[in-house]
């Protein structure tokens, strides 16, 4: 057992299936009902942003038309496992959030001004922070049983174009969810040890 499991106000199964032992998918079957799409969503809002701001869009994609479309935009490699996904998402960050300020923090929105006053920090931060909340989504997918694909091997332009067309959103990430298929995972990669990439000052 490792520090991580010890050390848990979860049990080792949730860390094993949230952290540990969960790996990207490469191939999906079963369905993932509205309700549990909802379900991801619904965990996946309580992760922190600055101010309070959930720049995050998803944009489940169900219809055969907006699948063919979604699919036509992929990479070569990410195609097919795409196709066949039970439910596939979307996200981008909404480029207006700061408008909706007196939604997710009513009654102080004095810093909206510097956001107003720079369109490059605005768009920044609404990337930032729908980054974060991407990689809440992912652990919100893994909570509730399901294994997750996510993917940036995209013509986010073209997605954008087909699927965003106001330009009121600016997608970066696909992520595929389902029960993992037939050989979904490929060979497990390293990752870094605790002392290679952390350090106290």
């Amino acid at each position: 057992m490792t520090i991580a499991h010890e050390e848990a106000v979860i049990d080792s199964a949730a860390v094993d299936a949230i952290f540990a032992k969960a790996r990207t998918a490469n191939s999906f079957t079963g369905e993932v009902t509205e309700e549990q799409a909802q379900a991801i969503y619904e965990l996946a809002k309580f992760g922190p942003t600055a101010f309070n701001s959930q720049p995050l869009r998803v944009t489940y994609v169900r219809s055969e038309a907006a699948r063919a479309d979604l699919v036509g935009a992929l990479m070569a490699g990410n195609k097919a496992k795409t196709a066949s996904a039970p439910l596939v998402a979307i996200l981008s960050y909404d480029t207006n959030w700061a408008e909706r300020w007196d939604t997710f923090l009513p009654g102080y929105n004095a810093p909206k001004a510097m956001y107003d006053a720079d369109p490059e920090l605005a768009a920044a931060t609404g990337n930032n922070n729908a980054h974060l909340q991407a990689g809440y989504f992912i652990l919100a997918v893994r909570s509730l049983g399901f294994a997750a694909g996510p993917m940036t091997g995209a013509d986010f332009d073209a997605i954008d174009a087909a699927f965003f067309p106001a330009g009121d959103q600016k997608s970066f990430l696909v992520v595929n969810i389902g029960r993992p298929g037939d050989e979904a995972w490929g060979e497990a990669k390293p990752k870094f040890a605790y002392d290679d990439v952390v350090r106290t000052v």
